[in-house]
């Protein structure tokens, strides 16, 4: 009989190369911060796994730094003062000057009447 080599991805490498997209890195982090009870270790976790996706081995320090501090909770605690003035703290993607300037075009294109391959809008950021 052969034998079968399957590798198989644990959920945390899911996660991380789930988060390599950008929008899904900033809605996991603004998911993160709406939590009613958050507990204060998941705001580090949570850092640390976008930093994986998206950063590297010094952010990856920064954010255990973060974590090893109260800052986390001073994080949750200015998400809740906002929440009780009718605001919210959340994480959004910084789009780069090319993304930007390749999307108005687009946007000026479709003004225009013209057709727009969905290819030519780069989701680089």
């Amino acid at each position: 009989m052969q034998s079968v080599k399957v590798q198989v991805k644990s959920h945390e490498d899911f996660l991380i190369e789930s988060l390599k997209d950008p929008e899904e890195a900033a809605a996991y982090v603004s998911a993160i911060l709406e939590e009613e009870k958050p507990e204060p270790e998941l705001l580090p976790l949570c850092l640390d796994h976008v930093a994986a996706a998206l950063g590297n081995e010094s952010d990856r320090q920064w954010v255990k730094d973060f974590g090893a501090s109260d800052k986390s909770q001073a994080v949750y605690e200015l998400a809740a003062w906002l929440d009780r003035l009718g605001l919210k703290l959340t994480v959004d993607v910084q789009y780069s000057e090319k993304f930007m300037a390749d999307f108005r075009e687009a946007q000026q294109d479709i003004e225009n009447g013209d057709v727009v391959p969905l290819s030519s809008i780069r989701r680089d950021v």
